[in-house]
């Protein structure tokens, strides 16, 4: 019999192993069906069917189905968390750290294609889930953030505005893209997730804002 599944050498090593193993299966399969049919949607048979356990085991890791979503919506915003704030507290020129910011965004949206769809949903749902995730992830970037507009601003980096106005539009130039892409594409006739056309939006994004808020565009590279 193999070492790793012996139940008496397993050990408390091979359960928390297994534990991981089954609680990213779930949230898995509940990422693609959330971002199918959105959370009323999206039955807990179905979540437990496509990661292959039991629906009893769901409530063992989860206490509610909005608990299972509001997991999925974490595991990847905790991703951009940290490496956000560490560009948005960068000292120096303001202008040159927004655009790595919005260009670090544009890649984490890309590269997690679910996600804006889901935090859409999520933000439609309204409910204690939504607050709760603004308040831990969500505040502390939106406040970097503004306060990077602010020093661009004071330096004379950026244009005056509201910063507040500001900080939403530039975070939407990114999210919606992604979240409005079924659209995008019957208006346009192509596919703008293709990687080609994902390319070219990140460019347009970064050189969009460069010349709406950048007193001089030119003068910091993309």
């Amino acid at each position: 019999m193999n070492q790793a599944n012996h139940p008496r050498r397993d050990g408390f090593a091979g359960r928390h192993r297994r534990a991981a193993e089954t609680r990213a299966a779930i949230l898995r399969a509940a990422e693609d069906l959330f971002a199918q049919a959105g959370l009323d949607g999206a039955r807990t048979d179905a979540i437990a069917a496509a990661a292959g356990v039991n629906k009893a085991l769901l409530y063992y890791y989860f206490k509610s189905k909005e608990d299972i979503y509001l997991a999925v919506l974490e595991e990847h915003r905790q991703a951009f968390l940290d490496q956000a704030l560490n560009i948005l507290s960068q000292k120096g020129p303001a202008a040159p750290v927004l655009l790595q910011f919005v260009g670090t965004y544009f890649d984490f949206i890309g590269s997690h294609r679910h996600f804006a769809r889901l935090f859409q949903r999520l933000m439609l749902a309204h409910g204690k889930g939504v607050e709760k995730i603004a308040r831990r992830r969500i505040v502390p970037v939106q406040r970097a953030l503004t306060a990077l507009l602010r020093r661009g601003i004071r330096r004379g980096e950026f244009r005056p505005s509201d910063v507040g106005h500001t900080a939403v539009s530039v975070v939407a130039l990114t999210v919606f893209y992604f979240t409005a892409a079924p659209i995008i594409h019957i208006v346009s006739g192509r596919d703008p997730l293709a990687e080609g056309n994902v390319r070219k939006r990140r460019r347009e994004v970064l050189r969009f804002i460069r010349h709406a808020l950048f007193t001089h565009p030119e003068a910091v590279a993309l």
